[in-house]
C-alpha cells in the first residue's frame, strides 16, 4: 500500500490577514513541497486549506494511506471529531477535508509542535511573502 506522510501548515499575518498555506508530501524517499498564497483568511481557514492541498497532492501521487501532521491542535481535534466545528466557514472546509479523506484506505491526523513542522511553516511564510509582494 502506497503511504504518504503529509506535513501541512497554514497561517495569516493578522487574523484575518494575508494568508498562505504549505504542504510537504513524502512518499517513500520522494518529498515534494507545495505552497500557495490564498489572500485574506484566518489562521484556521488557512490550516484547513493546507490540509486540502496536501490531500489533493497525495491523491494525485497515488497514495492509498495518508498520515497527516499539523501544528493546529484545534483543527486536529475537529478532524478527529473530538471538537465540534461551530464556525460556518470552517464547516465547509471541514466537509471538504472529510470528503477527500474518504478517498484513501486510511487517513489519520496528528498534532505536532511547530518545531516539528518547520518545512511546512517555512512554505507558509514564503507564500505570504510572495503574495504580499506580488510575486505569485
Amino acid at each position: 500500500m502506497k503511504k504518504a506522510i503529509l506535513h501541512t501548515d497554514g497561517g495569516a499575518r493578522g487574523n484575518p490577514g494575508p494568508a498562505g498555506i504549505g504542504a510537504v508530501v513524502k512518499i517513500g524517499s520522494e518529498e515534494k513541497y507545495y505552497k500557495k498564497y490564498i489572500g485574506e483568511a484566518t489562521n484556521n481557514q488557512a490550516e484547513y486549506q493546507a490540509i486540502i492541498l496536501g490531500l489533493e497532492k497525495a491523491k494525485e501521487a497515488g497514495a492509498e494511506e495518508v498520515v497527516c501532521y499539523l501544528d493546529s491542535e484545534l483543527v486536529v481535534k475537529q478532524l478527529k471529531r473530538e471538537y465540534k466545528v461551530k464556525d460556518k466557514d470552517l464547516s465547509a472546509l471541514f466537509v471538504k477535508v472529510w470528503n477527500l479523506a474518504q478517498g484513501f484506505r486510511k487517513t489519520t491526523f496528528h498534532h505536532v509542535f511547530r518545531e516539528d513542522n518547520k518545512e511546512a511553516d517555512r512554505l507558509v511564510n514564503e507564500a505570504i511573502d510572495d503574495g504580499v509582494t506580488g510575486n505569485w
